[in-house]
């Protein structure tokens, strides 16, 4: 008998493994039948290659399933961009907002969904910060090297002696796992409830709806206000906080591991410069790459393939070095 445990224990092939049970039961049943009778041994043998066949199909559908559910919780379908403005005051807020627009706009472009989860403007409609929900295929795969600090180049249109002013913005790619590993303890959190505020500061919940959870030991703090029910929020302001968590040790790790290698498409932290837009010089170049690219509106625009497809043939250029050095050692 085969054990069926991790199918049985999979919603999507419990009803496919009590099938093969089904089956193997009846395979049992057919060779006591034969045994104790030889005359059936040959009528027998017809139905239990059918068995055998249908088992085997039953056993590849299964496993297709598993290894599709372990590639979508290596690379889940949704994830949470974070984009803050850094230095560079209300340049930076408005760098910000063209970051957030750009990733939209190429959200789009690929078929995916997006939801502005939280926002914080500023008086020329930059962003000081804004957290955009983004659901689709392959979206962590293809989105997750854009974790980092971004850079930008260019004279504002209020700078009379045309002097080149440098301003960043952070990006953070947080995917959203079906199974967060990291646990949280009650204890160690704070949740506060608020009534949501639409655009102008009106209320648009009578209720208080809105929910900010902060995790103590790390200062972690995360906002829903979207859901219109106070337990759809908080369920999806833990959700966020896990993610988040699991991010922030996945990165500690990233770093320590990071230093044994000389080169390294990017470590995953926030703080790690990886990017800067020359609007003068119409030029996006990655310090990861070390690779530029020009046509910077149309990039700005959400054509960004060539540059996200060029880090993922890099990562795994990296990847196939690091076997080499490990077969060598």
């Amino acid at each position: 008998m085969l054990d069926l445990t991790k199918y049985k224990q999979n919603k999507k092939t419990s009803y496919l493994a009590d099938s093969l049970e089904d089956l193997e039961k009846r395979e049992a049943e057919l060779l006591a039948l034969s045994a104790s009778d030889p005359s059936m041994k040959e009528l027998a043998e017809g139905d239990l290659a059918d068995f055998a066949v249908q088992k085997s199909e039953l056993l590849a559908q299964m496993d297709a399933i598993l290894e599709s559910d372990k590639a979508e919780e290596e690379f889940p379908n949704e994830i949470v961009m974070e984009i803050r403005a850094g230095a560079g005051g209300e340049e930076a807020a408005l760098f910000a907002r063209k970051l957030a627009d750009m990733y939209q706009a190429f959200a789009v472009l690929q078929g995916w969904g997006t939801r502005i989860l939280e926002e914080s403007k500023t008086p020329t409609d930059g962003y000081k910060q804004v957290t955009i929900e983004v659901r689709g295929r392959d979206v962590y795969k293809k989105m997750r090297y854009e974790t980092g600090v971004h850079r930008i180049q260019r004279v504002p249109e209020t700078e009379k002696m045309g002097r080149v002013h440098t301003s960043t913005a952070s990006v953070a790619v947080l995917p959203m796992r079906k199974k967060i590993k990291y646990e949280i303890n009650p204890s160690d959190i704070v949740i506060e409830f608020s009534r949501a505020g639409g655009k102008g500061g009106q209320n648009v919940n009578k209720v208080e709806s809105a929910v900010r959870i902060v995790h103590l030991p790390t200062g972690l703090e995360v906002r829903a206000t979207t859901e219109r029910s106070q337990g759809a929020n908080k369920e999806a302001a833990m959700s966020l906080l896990g993610a988040k968590l699991q991010a922030l040790k996945e990165e500690e790790d990233a770093k320590k591991y990071s230093q044994e290698r000389k080169d390294q498409i990017g470590t995953g932290d926030r703080s790690e410069k990886i990017r800067t837009y020359n609007i003068l010089q119409d030029r996006i170049t990655d310090h990861r790459l070390k690779k530029s690219w020009h046509n910077i509106d149309v990039i700005f625009e959400g054509q960004l393939n060539d540059i996200i497809d060029s880090l993922a043939s890099g990562k795994r250029a990296e990847g196939a070095d690091e076997a080499d050095d490990d077969s060598v050692e």
